[in-house]
C-alpha cells in the first residue's frame, strides 16, 4: 500500500499465512481486515480492502491484511470459510501476543472485511466472545448477505453497501440487517467494487470509526 507496508509470515498450525502490515504513527488500536473471494481474484491488495487500510491509519489503527488460505504466499486451499475464519481468529490471538495491551482494551481491536471478507469478519467477531477477547468495531463493507449465512452483529456495527452492489443485491443486504434493527449506510449509483467512490468510502469509514470512539 505504501513503502512502510511490511509482509510477515506467520506459522498457524501446520500452514504459512502472509500478512501485509501497515504501523500508524501514535497508534492506540489495531484492525485486522479480510478480503473478498480468494476463488474470484480476491486478495489483501484488493482496492475497497486498502481503503479500508487507510481509513484505519487514519484512525491510529495498526493494519493487518492476511492472504487467505491458496493466495499469494498463504498456503492451503480455499475452505468456504470455515477454515479461512479459523485463521482470522488464529491471528487474533497472533496479536494478543504481539499486542499484550489489547487484552487490557489499552489498545482498541477491530475487525473488517469487504464482500466474502465481510462473512470471515462477522463470523470471527461473533466467536471472540467465548476466548475473552473483545472487539471494539466491526466494519463490514459489501457484505456477502445473499451468498454466506451472514450471522448476527451488533446493531453499533459499521455497514456499507452500494445501491448498485451487482454481486450483492442491497435488497439482500437489507434482508439480513432489518431484523437486528442494523443500520446501513447506501451509496447511491454505486456497484460491488466501489469504482470511482473509493476516496468517499475511505472518509465515511474514517469518520465512522472517529464517531465511534467518541460515543
Amino acid at each position: 500500500m505504501n513503502a512502510q507496508t511490511q509482509t510477515r509470515y506467520f506459522q498457524l498450525e501446520s500452514r504459512r499465512v502472509e500478512v501485509l502490515i501497515d504501523q500508524a504513527s501514535n497508534a492506540k488500536g489495531l484492525a485486522l481486515i479480510a478480503h473478498p473471494h480468494p476463488l474470484y481474484g480476491g486478495t489483501n491488495q484488493n482496492k475497497v480492502v486498502q481503503t479500508m487500510a487507510r481509513a484505519f491509519l487514519e484512525q491510529g489503527f495498526d493494519t493487518w491484511r492476511p492472504n487467505f488460505r491458496g493466495v499469494g504466499q498463504s498456503e492451503g486451499a480455499y475452505d468456504e470459510g470455515r477454515g479461512e475464519t479459523q485463521d482470522f481468529l488464529a491471528l487474533v490471538k497472533e496479536a494478543h501476543h504481539l499486542y499484550p495491551d489489547l487484552a487490557s482494551n489499552t489498545r482498541r481491536l477491530a475487525l473488517g472485511g469487504f464482500s466474502f471478507g465481510s462473512y470471515v469478519a462477522s463470523m470471527a467477531y461473533q466467536a471472540l466472545g467465548p476466548m475473552g477477547i473483545h472487539a471494539e468495531t466491526l466494519v463490514l463493507v459489501g457484505p456477502a448477505a445473499s451468498r454466506f449465512p451472514m450471522p448476527a452483529v451488533p446493531e453499533h456495527s459499521i455497514v456499507i453497501h452500494g445501491e448498485d452492489d451487482e454481486v450483492v443485491a442491497l435488497s439482500d443486504v437489507m434482508a439480513w440487517a432489518r431484523p437486528l434493527a442494523l443500520p446501513v449506510l447506501v451509496f447511491p449509483q454505486t456497484t460491488h467494487f466501489f469504482h470511482g467512490r473509493l476516496p468517499l468510502l475511505k472518509q465515511r469509514v474514517s469518520q465512522s470509526l472517529a464517531f465511534g470512539r467518541q460515543c
